[in-house]
């Protein structure tokens, strides 16, 4: 496969997925945004580009996720690197969601911090289910045989 096609299918694996897939600098503002971010988080590749990750993370977690991020950028690891993640994010209209994704950490040729990568998908209706079912299992406990 020629370089050509093949960059063109990586692009079409990013774009098309249903899954955001976005990038994010050394200083924590998105510079790639694909069709599944725009679906899960509902900003526009034209909104999002440029912006902060504040866009899509709670107000309340935004200092720790910011020292986070600065850390790793600073010293070039993360202790979630092979883990799926599961936290509160944020859509554009103002309601909170649960995103399980995974980061990529992208370094240049000498092994410095580019910035992070990451694929996202929307939780929200899997931890509501299980919210329900904790829920019912209390009451089950509760209740009198």
């Amino acid at each position: 496969m020629d370089t050509k096609t093949e960059q063109y299918i990586h692009a079409m694996i990013c774009d098309q997925a249903p899954d955001a897939i976005l990038y994010a600098d050394r200083a924590g503002n998105i510079q790639l945004w694909n069709r599944g971010a725009e679906m899960i988080f509902g900003f526009t590749k034209e909104e999002a580009i440029g912006q902060p990750l504040d866009l899509i993370i709670p107000e309340k977690l935004r200092p720790r996720h910011n020292d986070g991020y600065n850390r790793v950028m600073a010293e070039g690891t993360s202790k979630y690197g092979n883990d799926l993640l599961s936290v509160p994010a944020l859509h554009k209209d103002g309601h909170s969601l649960f995103s399980d994704f995974s980061i990529i950490m992208i370094k240049d040729a000498n092994g410095a911090m580019q910035g992070v990568a990451a694929i996202m998908r929307d939780s929200s209706a899997q931890k509501a289910k299980e919210k329900e079912l904790k829920n019912r299992i209390k009451q089950l406990e509760a209740s009198p045989e």
